[in-house]
């Protein structure tokens, strides 16, 4: 009996999602409107689907490649040939600290732990930093508000003064 079902639900899914997504179809067109272009034949379909199935399973890797995005791939061939031509690239590229954390990971604990510390280490340094920079210009602005009320009082002071009569 489960057989049944699930080859019935696999064959509704080849026959009706399966195909939407393949071929997805757009709005529906009005009623006055007679479509005049041709169908697929069987092998014109399986090649569209064999393109969709290959490009939806390469849009899963993280690094798309030439495949998918060959303009983009054209233009770093012809800054590296440019760059070859000059001489050597003096400008290494620097490892991103996510780069750095997956060597040191493949490397085991004894590698691991030198580069979480240097991470941690950083984040409170620029904490540390922010915070002192903080209280340094808060500390700037309680003496430029104390520095106000005191011409305030001293103003105030020198109007209060009783003038004599003569």
């Amino acid at each position: 009996m489960k057989l049944k079902v699930h080859c019935r639900k696999l064959y509704d899914y080849i026959r009706h999602d399966l195909k939407e997504i393949a071929f997805p179809s757009s709005l529906p067109d009005p009623p006055h409107i007679k479509k005049r272009r041709r169908k697929l034949t069987w092998h014109e379909q399986y090649l569209v689907l064999k393109e969709a199935s290959r490009l939806y399973a390469a849009s899963w890797v993280r690094d798309i490649g030439p495949d998918l995005r060959p303009n983009d791939y054209k233009k770093d061939e012809e800054n590296a040939g440019k760059a070859s031509e000059g001489g050597k690239n003096a400008k290494e590229k620097e490892p991103s600290t996510l780069e750095d954390l997956a060597i040191a990971a493949k490397g085991g604990m004894e590698t691991l732990r030198p580069a979480l510390q240097r991470i941690y280490m950083t984040r409170a340094s620029a904490y540390r930093d922010a915070l002192k920079s903080f209280i340094d210009g808060y500390q700037e602005g309680v003496q430029q508000v104390m520095e106000k009320k005191g011409e305030a009082k001293s103003q105030k002071e020198e109007g209060d003064i009783p003038k004599k009569e003569t």
